[in-house]
């Protein structure tokens, strides 16, 4: 009974991970760039403590906030993912990639903060100020066109 029990569930198990297999690429890319955004953070908070001269600490709530915020793009990649193969196989919409990348995207952008704040770089200075400018030039100009 319980050598069954252990089969069926490992069975199931096997089920599913062979079900997402196709999207291991994508989960490791995403979790590589939120575990970078991370550290690079850490840095940056301790660096701003240090030039504001307050003591720095390290805040469990924030680092679980980021393990709470991974395992939501965990699933939110497998989801698209199974429209992208499942429902709208048809389409070819590649919605775990559009999905993914614009994870990566908004990590790298904090990157990009966090390192303009560590090591006052101007190329990243310059970047970020950049993004922000098409950023805010490209909602300006939808948020303009829906009124």
């Amino acid at each position: 009974m319980e050598n069954t029990l252990f089969k069926l569930i490992f069975g199931a198990l096997s089920a599913i991970v062979g079900i997402f297999a196709p999207i291991a690429g994508l989960v490791c890319c995403a979790i590589t760039f939120v575990a970078v955004d991370f550290v690079t953070g850490i840095v940056a908070s301790r660096h701003r403590a240090a030039r504001l001269g307050t003591v720095w600490s390290f805040e469990s709530d924030r680092a679980w906030d980021t393990v709470r915020k991974t395992a939501i793009i965990v699933v939110g990649i497998a989801l698209s993912w199974l429209i992208d193969s499942l429902i709208l196989d048809f389409a070819h919409l590649r919605l775990a990639n559009l999905f993914t990348g614009f994870v990566c995207g908004v990590e790298l952008w904090s990157f990009l903060e966090n390192g303009a704040e560590v090591c006052n770089y101007p190329p990243f200075r310059w970047l970020r100020q950049f993004m922000q400018k098409q950023l805010s030039d490209t909602l300006g100009d939808q948020i303009s066109q829906e009124l």
